[in-house]
C-alpha cells in the first residue's frame, strides 16, 4: 500500500472519529436537553373550549364536566379488544421495539423522500406519549428531524424507566378520541353511555380508530367515515391473529348505537360543524382546549325555529277524519342575514338524535331535488338575455325530444294550459310549461351559468341536463339555494353563508376573525330587482295560491315554493331586504311523502321563521333605479293599441323595453245582421264597430277548445292571410307523441289544426281514413292517441298536404312542480 492510500485512508479516519465524537456530543445534548420523564403521570387536561352564539350565549362546552374529560383507569379495566385494536392500529411491534420501530422509521423516511414533504412520522404507541405529553405544543407543531430525534429519544428513555403496560395504559388514558374526549373511559361514555369496562369488540374497534383523525372520523358528524375506519381496525386486529373472520363479519354487521344524554349542545348540526371547521383550521389548539369560538347563530331565534319545526311536523303528521297523517319525518330551515351572510338559525333535522329519521344527518348541507324553487334562476338568466316581466309565452300543450331521443311532455302542477301568458304571471303562478318553453329558448347552459355565478356547483353538465333543469331535476343543498337567494335580495351580489365570527385562544388572543363582507356582483341588481319585484308580487301570484295563503306577510317579502315528483321534496325559500329564510321538508332516506306539496309542507314554516326573525318591518323593495316603467298589454306584452282591453305598467331594463305595437287586439267594423266583416256592399247603417282579438298561431287550439275564437276571428285572420292555400298547421311533420300511463286515455289526445284559405271544402284523413271535414272555418279536430307510425293528410279541391307523427307507448316521467 502506498504511502499516499495509508494517508488518504488516515484522513478519512481521522474526519469519521470526529464525526463520530460530534454526533455524541450532539446525542449527548439532545439527551440532556430532554425534559423530565416523570411529566406524563402528572397529566392533566387542558380547559374547556367552548362555543357560543352571537350574545355570548353558551351553546356547548366542549368539555362537558358531567361527563368527565380525563377519567384514567387501569389497564385491568379496559378490554382486551380495544388494548388490541390500539396496537394492532398504531404500533405492532410495540412490545418487542425499545420504543421506536426502524422499520417503520425507514418506511416513513422513504415516503417522505418520494413526497418531497413530511406525510408519515413512522411514530409508535411510545413516541405519540412522549410527543403529546412531554413535549410543549409549539414543539409538537413541528415538522423538523430535530423534533423528531427529540421524540425517538424521549420514547426510548420512556421504554427504559417504565413497563409497556404503563406506557399502554398511559396512551389509552390520554390520547384524544374526538369531542373533548381525553381517554378510553371518557370517550366510552361519550359514544356509548357506559364504562370502558362493558365495550364490546365493535366499540372497541370503533374508538380505537378515532386516535388517527379524530375530527374526520367523528362519528356524530361522518358516521360513515368512522364506521369506513372501523372496519379497516378490525381488518388489522384479524391480520395481526387477535381475531377472525367470524368475529370480523360479527362486528361490522353490529348495530351501533350513539349515546347523546351527554351531549348538553344547542344547535347541534351547527354547533359540530363550527366545531370541525374550527379544529380543521386550528388542530392543536382545538385539542389544547380553551378555546372561545364565537359564532353568527341566534340562540333564542335557533330554539323559536326549532319549535316551529316541531309544531308543523306534529301537525302533518296529525291523524284526522281525513287523513292518517303525510308521512313527513324530517325539515331542515336556515336564515341568513343580508347581504353577509351570517347563519343566524340552522335547523339540520327536528332531532339530532332520532336514528328513527336518520337525524344525524345535516338535511341543510344535503343534496337534494329542489322543486320549482330553482324556476328564478331561469327567469333572471333570461331577463339578461331580452326577456321581461311582461315578456309572454304560450303555456299549451308541447313535446320536447331529448338528446337520448326520448320524450319530455311537462304538465302544470294544476294540470291545467293557460295560453298566452306573461312571464311575471309563469313565475309568480310557477307554472311549469313556460318555464320549460322559456330555458329551452335561452339554453340549458344560461341556466347552469346562473347558477354558477349565485353559488351552486353541483348542477350536472349540460350534456347530462335536461329541460327538466328548470323544473328542479338537479341536486342542491338548502344552504346553497338559500344563499343563491339571497344573491336576490342583496341587489345582485354574492351571498356566501360563514358561521364563525371570531376564535380566542386560552389566554384570549384573536386567533380567526371573519373577513369584512366585500361585494361581489353576480347579477346586476337591475335583473335582481325584477327577480324580487315579481317573487314578491302578492296579485301575480293569487290564480294559484289565492290572496290569503300563507306566502303573504304583514310586510314585502319574496318569496318561491318548490315541490318535486311524488312529493319527495318541499321547499319554500324567500327573502326581505334583511333576510332569506329556506326550509326544506321531506324524509331523510327519500321516501315519498302523501300528498303534500311545498305551499302545505314547507310554506307554513317558512311563513312563521320570517315573521320571528322579521321582528320590525324591512325596508320595502323598491325597484332599481335603472329599471324603467312602461304601459303595456299584458296579453301581448307589447306597447297597447286603443283596441287593447286593458293595460298594466311593467317594469323593463332600458334596452329591453317595447318597441312594437300590440297586434293582437283590434277595432274592425262589421255588419250587425250577418256578424261578418263590413264590405263595400254593407249599408252605412248596420256597420257596428267590435274589438277582436287574433290569438297567436300556436295558442289558436287553446282559444278554440274554449270557446274563446268567433266566427269574426276566424274570417279576420283567414283575410290577414291573402291567397289560397291550405296547409296541416298542427301537429308538425315527425312530431313524436307519447301515452303516459298515469294520465286518464280519454285526454290523452291532441289537436289537429288546418289552415285552409279559399277553400269551401276540406276533408281530413289520418291513415287513409276520414276522420273530419268543414265547410266553415276554423278547421280544428281532435285525435285520439293510437301507438305507432301515423299520416295525416288534408283535401281541398285540388290542394292538398301531408305530415307524418309517430306516438309511442310510453314516455319519460315528467316532474311535476310548484
Amino acid at each position: 500500500m502506498s504511502s499516499r492510500v495509508r494517508a488518504c485512508l488516515r484522513w478519512c479516519g481521522i474526519a469519521l472519529a470526529i464525526l463520530l465524537a460530534g454526533g455524541c456530543v450532539a446525542l449527548l445534548i439532545l439527551w440532556l436537553s430532554l425534559p423530565s420523564i416523570e411529566a406524563p403521570f402528572d397529566y392533566t387536561p387542558t380547559p374547556s373550549s367552548q362555543v357560543v352564539d352571537r350574545n355570548g350565549v353558551l351553546l356547548y362546552d366542549a368539555m362537558d364536566a358531567d361527563a368527565g374529560a380525563y377519567d384514567p383507569v387501569s389497564l385491568e379495566d379496559i378490554p382486551d379488544y380495544l388494548e388490541q385494536a390500539a396496537i394492532a392500529t398504531e404500533d405492532a411491534s410495540f412490545y418487542s421495539n425499545p420504543g421506536f420501530d426502524v422499520r417503520g422509521l425507514v418506511r416513513a423516511l422513504w415516503l417522505n423522500l418520494r413526497s418531497g414533504e413530511i406525510v408519515s412520522g413512522g411514530s409508535t404507541i411510545t413516541q405519540q406519549v412522549a410527543r403529546n405529553l412531554l413535549m410543549q405544543a409549539e414543539e409538537r407543531q413541528e415538522q423538523t428531524l430535530l423534533r423528531k430525534a427529540r421524540e425517538i429519544l424521549l420514547a426510548y428513555k420512556l421504554s427504559q424507566h417504565y413497563e409497556k403496560d404503563e406506557i399502554l395504559a398511559l396512551y389509552l388514558n390520554t390520547t384524544y378520541l374526538g369531542n373533548m374526549a381525553y381517554g378510553v373511559e371518557v370517550a366510552a361514555w361519550r359514544y356509548f353511555d357506559r364504562p370502558v369496562s362493558q365495550l364490546d369488540l365493535a366499540q372497541c374497534a370503533l374508538i380505537a380508530g378515532l386516535a388517527q383523525a379524530p375530527t374526520s372520523y367523528d362519528p356524530y358528524v361522518y358516521p360513515e367515515a368512522a364506521f369506513e375506519r372501523q372496519q379497516v381496525v378490525l381488518g388489522l386486529m384479524e391480520g395481526a391473529g387477535y381475531i377472525d373472520s367470524g368475529q370480523v363479519q360479527a362486528a361490522v354487521d353490529e348495530e351501533i348505537n350513539f349515546s347523546s344524554d351527554w351531549y348538553k349542545i344547542t344547535a347541534p348540526h351547527f354547533t359540530l360543524e363550527v366545531l370541525s371547521k374550527v379544529a380543521a383550521l386550528y388542530p392543536e389548539e382545538i385539542q389544547q382546549g380553551g378555546l372561545v369560538i364565537e359564532t353568527t347563530l341566534d340562540a333564542s331565534l335557533q330554539t323559536r325555529v326549532e319549535e316551529i319545526v316541531d309544531y308543523y311536523l306534529a301537525a302533518l303528521n296529525a291523524n284526522t277524519t281525513e287523513s292518517a297523517g303525510h308521512n313527513v319525518n324530517n325539515a331542515a330551515v336556515v336564515v341568513l342575514s343580508i347581504p353577509d351572510g351570517e347563519i343566524l338559525a340552522l335547523v339540520g333535522s327536528p332531532d339530532y338524535f332520532d336514528e328513527s329519521i336518520a337525524g344525524a344527518v345535516n338535511a341543510a348541507r344535503a343534496l337534494r331535488q329542489t322543486g320549482s324553487s330553482i324556476k328564478p334562476l331561469t327567469y333572471a338568466a333570461a331577463f339578461e338575455r331580452g326577456y321581461s316581466p311582461a315578456s309572454v309565452i304560450c303555456d299549451v300543450p308541447v313535446t320536447f325530444t331529448t338528446a337520448e331521443g326520448t320524450l319530455y311532455s311537462p304538465r302544470n302542477y294544476d294540470l291545467v294550459y293557460h295560453g298566452p301568458t306573461p312571464l311575471r304571471t309563469a313565475l309568480a303562478c310557477s307554472y311549469n310549461i313556460v318555464a320549460v318553453r322559456l330555458l329551452d329558448q335561452i339554453g340549458i347552459d344560461a341556466l347552469m351559468e346562473m347558477a354558477h355565478r349565485l353559488g351552486i356547483d353541483n348542477f350536472a353538465s349540460s350534456q347530462q341536463a335536461g329541460l327538466a333543469l328548470t323544473l328542479g331535476s338537479a341536486e342542491v343543498s338548502l344552504v346553497d339555494l338559500t344563499e343563491a337567494y339571497g344573491a336576490f335580495a342583496s341587489g345582485g351580489t354574492v351571498v356566501e353563508s360563514f358561521s364563525v365570527a371570531r376564535v380566542l385562544d386560552v389566554e384570549g388572543n384573536e386567533l380567526y376573525t371573519a373577513p369584512e363582507y366585500a361585494p361581489q356582483q353576480a347579477v346586476s341588481p337591475a335583473v335582481a330587482s325584477l327577480i324580487t319585484d315579481v317573487l314578491s308580487d302578492s296579485a301575480a301570484r293569487e290564480p294559484a295560491f289565492g290572496s290569503t295563503s300563507v306566502l303573504e306577510t304583514p310586510f314585502g317579502a319574496a318569496v318561491k315554493t318548490g315541490t318535486t315528483t311524488d312529493f319527495h321534496d318541499n321547499w319554500t325559500v324567500g327573502y326581505t331586504s334583511d333576510y332569506v329564510v329556506g326550509v326544506w321538508v321531506g324524509n331523510a332516506d327519500n321516501s315519498p311523502m302523501d300528498d303534500i306539496s311545498g305551499i302545505d309542507g314547507a310554506a307554513p314554516i317558512w311563513h312563521d321563521v320570517m315573521l320571528t326573525v322579521q321582528s320590525e318591518d324591512p325596508e320595502p323593495f323598491e325597484p332599481d333605479t335603472a329599471l324603467v316603467e312602461v304601459e303595456v298589454c299584458p296579453d301581448s306584452g307589447l306597447l297597447p293599441n286603443a283596441a287593447c282591453p286593458h293595460t298594466v305598467t311593467e317594469l323593463f331594463l332600458p334596452e329591453n323595453m317595447p318597441t312594437a305595437t300590440c297586434d293582437m287586439h283590434r277595432f274592425v267594423e262589421v255588419d250587425a245582421a250577418t256578424g261578418l266583416l263590413a264590405d263595400d256592399t254593407t249599408p252605412e247603417s248596420r256597420i257596428v264597430t267590435r274589438r277582436v282579438t287574433i290569438w297567436p298561431a300556436e295558442a289558436q287550439a287553446w282559444a278554440v277548445e274554449r270557446g274563446l275564437v268567433s266566427n269574426l276571428q276566424v274570417e279576420l285572420d283567414e283575410t290577414d292571410r291573402q291567397g289560397t292555400g291550405l296547409k296541416i298547421a298542427y301537429p308538425a311533420n315527425g312530431a313524436i307523441y307519447c301515452i303516459s300511463g298515469d294520465v286518464p286515455p280519454a285526454t290523452q289526445r291532441i289537436q289537429v289544426q288546418v289552415d285552409a284559405h279559399g277553400s269551401s271544402f276540406v276533408e281530413l284523413f289520418c291513415d287513409g281514413e276520414s276522420i273530419a271535414s268543414w265547410t266553415t272555418r276554423p278547421c280544428l279536430a281532435f285525435w285520439q292517441l293510437v301507438p305507432g307510425e301515423h299520416v295525416f293528410s288534408v283535401i281541398s279541391g285540388d290542394y292538398s298536404d301531408s305530415i307524418s307523427i309517430t306516438v309511442n307507448e310510453s314516455c319519460t316521467g315528467e316532474r311535476i312542480s310548484q
